[in-house]
């Protein structure tokens, strides 16, 4: 019997949640016109701009004019850590980040970095926790203009002590930029940040939808050429229907997220205490209490992680992986490497609104078997 696919990679893109559907087929209709034109197609365009605007900062407690709609979480993420920069040129050309920092932080850094600044990377545990100490010396160091800190890792799911690190720039006078895509629509965001980035396709909106928020005070300045849109932050026409689209599934997910925390977090601790117990060497990795609810990765040892993604996807399970420690790289996650763990046959799991415990179910009777084989084939027997 052909069983139906298991869809396990919401830390990538959720599935498009109804209410997200419905408001971009209406939007499609209603708000394709140029919201900066003055007739009444282009008025109408305007007013959904600005409810979607308002009905997304409300989720977020912020100012509507304190927040930008960008192309994509990249595009937010590459803006927010560049315009954060170049606003404290007087002060400084030294970027702070985490070690565990998603890609699009990193290569912002690098881009920094071959223009003539400097990017400090402050480690984190085995757990892949901040390192608190180091974080609030390398903030504390002369020249430093921004720091960035992702919310929670997007690799691990393990939580980071925004809070904490957020006093620690405060102290030092240094703005802290938080890379917010795998909390947002999912658990809170601590305050004292001075910038935001997040993703609408991670919660349930469509994809082509990022979040800049710019607080009130915080010296930004546009790493772009200037545009009149979005108050100068963001260059381009928007995509309306889409961002109608992700302000409704946001709202819609808030009411939610207490109840589905607790109901994905119960599913993800089946996983963490299974796994290990029915699959010989292997290790989960990240924080097992201060994590975020939906998450799980875990590393099976003499197993090549590729094969083992391509082994779920044949049995109908869509994981995702957090090494690239496959023949064409041989190399880790950075994630990974900078938490010291196991990172061979990596696997994420990242559960949504739709996930059930059957199929978490299915999926735990069936991994054992599948890591069995591939060890088999790769000549490991005998665990």
């Amino acid at each position: 019997m052909n069983l139906p696919p298991v869809y396990f990679d919401a830390a990538t893109a959720a599935p498009l949640h109804p209410v997200a559907r419905q408001a971009l087929l209406a939007a499609l209709d209603d708000g394709w016109a140029d919201p900066g034109k003055l007739y009444a197609k282009a008025r109408r365009a305007r007013q959904l701009l600005d409810a979607a605007r308002a009905a997304t900062a409300e989720v977020l407690r912020v100012r509507p004019d304190e927040l930008s709609f960008t192309a994509s979480g990249t595009a937010a993420a590459h803006a927010a850590v560049l315009g954060g920069l170049a606003g404290r040129t007087r002060v400084g050309r030294t970027l702070v980040h985490s070690a565990i920092e998603h890609s699009a932080v990193l290569h912002a850094a690098q881009r920094h970095e071959a223009a003539g600044g400097s990017a400090v990377p402050v480690p984190v545990d085995s757990l892949g926790r901040l390192d608190l100490a180091a974080w609030s010396a390398a903030v504390d160091a002369p020249g430093v203009a921004l720091a960035a800190l992702i919310s929670a890792s997007h690799e691990v799911g393990t939580v980071q002590p925004v809070a904490d690190a957020a006093q620690a720039c405060r102290s030092a006078g240094v703005p802290l930029c938080v890379d917010a895509a795998q909390s947002v629509g999912r658990v809170p965001v601590p305050e004292g940040w001075s910038v935001l980035t997040a993703s609408a396709h991670k919660w349930g909106g469509p994809p082509g939808v990022g979040l800049l928020v710019v607080r009130k005070g915080t010296r930004w300045e546009s790493p772009h050429p200037a545009d009149e849109r979005e108050a100068g932050r963001t260059p381009g026409v928007l995509d309306l229907p889409a961002i109608v689209a992700a302000a409704a599934s946001l709202r819609a997910v808030a009411v939610d997220a207490a109840a589905e925390a607790t109901r994905l977090s119960a599913l993800v601790d089946r996983i963490r205490s299974t796994v290990p117990a029915t699959v010989p060497d292997v290790e989960v990795v990240g924080d097992p209490v201060d994590r975020l609810p939906h998450l799980v990765t875990f590393s099976c040892l003499y197993v090549d992680g590729e094969a083992l993604l391509h082994a779920l996807d044949r049995r109908g399970f869509a994981v995702s992986s957090g090494s690239s420690c496959t023949s064409s790289t041989l190399r880790p996650s950075h994630v990974l490497e900078a938490m010291g763990v196991l990172s061979h046959g990596n696997v994420r799991i990242s559960l949504h609104r739709e996930t059930t415990p059957d199929e978490v179910e299915r999926f735990l009777a069936e991994l054992p078997r599948i890591v069995a084989d591939l060890r088999a084939e790769a000549g490991v027997v005998g665990l």
